[in-house]
């Protein structure tokens, strides 16, 4: 194998495939970054851990074609500081040579025949606007599960009906909901999967800047296991999560007794502030009255602050406490001007939308629920 690449564009493309590959690799190949130099002019990497697999076709001078297994890190790290200046690749014997003006590198080739094949991706199932998926997956994976106790929760839940996406995750502390629209091959398509959460958001981020992105859903309830992504010539899939997610829309309140409206930033300094001397897993406490929110964290001897922020109150006045984290991760995520917070009860949950003024109605299309904190009174 033998071929001549740009730096930007080898430096580029090793860092998209690689960014997925395994810290710790069950078997040693799977830290490997597959090359595959076609004569026809492409440069091909890939990598894949028997959960993700991730795939970009480039265009290089190709002399030679053929196929090695190289450790990803490495070359990711290599190419990324070399000169500006094209990259001269050859497979000699049992290394892989690299040379950029007078910069040389010899790495030690992997047993490809060892490498796993990837996986191949469903049929294509529609596009989505690529800013509108990386928000919605961002909105929507900060309240999935981190930890191991229950792997389902770690994943988001994925339902497409027709042109209407709607995306779920909850760790039964919070719950975040986005419903969008996409533009499927189909208008009969129908689909529920449940999506590794991280990988879902990480996906998102690397391929929503692009104009769209191309989702193929494989069959309904994900029958194959497998869901896949793909802007331009960059491709990836993700094997999906099995189990059942549980009923969770019973969470959101079927009425509302009292409704507040407050810039979003202003609250979001203030919480921040007065979060300094929460400890750890201490809630903040927010008391709303006529025209503000009283902000308190603290109690007795410990260290305590507080602060009052302006807010519009419609119905009773209300005292409710929350996990400080969890609260500021909700006014991030709706990413509007002004932020709606609805209530039943001190010891129900809250719902968080955003609105673009403070008078107009809220975006629902995004919804936050917050599970309270008690608090000593």
């Amino acid at each position: 194998m033998k071929f001549k690449v740009e730096r930007d564009v080898l430096a580029e493309a090793v860092t998209w495939v690689a960014r997925g590959l395994p810290a710790r690799p069950p078997v040693p190949v799977l830290a490997g970054l597959l090359l595959e130099a076609s004569e026809e002019g492409t440069l091909t990497l890939s990598a894949f851990d028997y959960e993700v697999s991730a795939r970009i076709t480039v265009p290089a001078e190709v002399q030679t074609g053929g196929t090695v297994l190289v450790l990803g890190r490495l070359l990711a790290d290599i190419s990324r500081n070399l000169p500006a200046r094209p990259i001269e690749v050859s497979a000699e014997g049992s290394k892989l040579q690299l040379t950029c003006g007078s910069s040389r590198f010899s790495l030690l080739l992997m047993p490809s025949d060892d490498y796993p094949t990837l996986p191949t991706s469903p049929e294509a199932s529609g596009t989505i606007d690529g800013d509108v998926f990386t928000q919605a997956v961002a909105q929507v994976s900060i309240a999935a599960d981190r930890g191991d106790t229950l792997p389902i929760l770690t994943g988001v839940r994925m339902e497409v009906d027709g042109d209407r996406i709607t995306l779920l995750a909850t760790d039964r502390y919070r719950l975040a909901q986005r419903e969008l629209t996409w533009h499927p091959g189909g208008s009969d398509t129908s689909y529920v999967a449940l999506v590794p959460a991280r990988t879902l958001s990480d996906t998102a981020r690397a391929l929503g800047a692009s104009g769209s992105v191309e989702l193929a859903l494989g069959s309904n309830a994900g029958g194959d296991g497998l869901i896949g992504f793909q802007a331009g010539q960059r491709r990836s899939t993700t094997r999906l999560l099995d189990g059942e997610y549980p009923k969770v829309a019973s969470i959101f309140p079927s009425s509302v007794d009292t409704e507040s409206v407050l810039k979003t930033s202003e609250l979001v300094e203030a919480v921040k502030r007065v979060a300094l001397v929460a400890e750890r897993n201490t809630p903040v406490r927010l008391r709303f009255t006529d025209g503000q929110v009283a902000i308190e964290a603290g109690t007795g001897d410990d260290a305590q602050a507080s602060e009052a922020v302006e807010a519009a109150l419609t119905g009773p006045e209300i005292e409710i406490a929350f996990n400080p984290q969890f609260l500021l991760d909700g006014l991030g995520a709706v990413g509007t001007p002004y932020a709606r917070l609805s209530f039943t009860q001190p010891s129900r949950p809250a719902v968080l939308t955003g609105q673009a003024e403070e008078e107009g109605e809220p975006d629902t299309s995004y919804r936050y629920v917050l599970m309270p904190v008690r608090f000593a009174s």
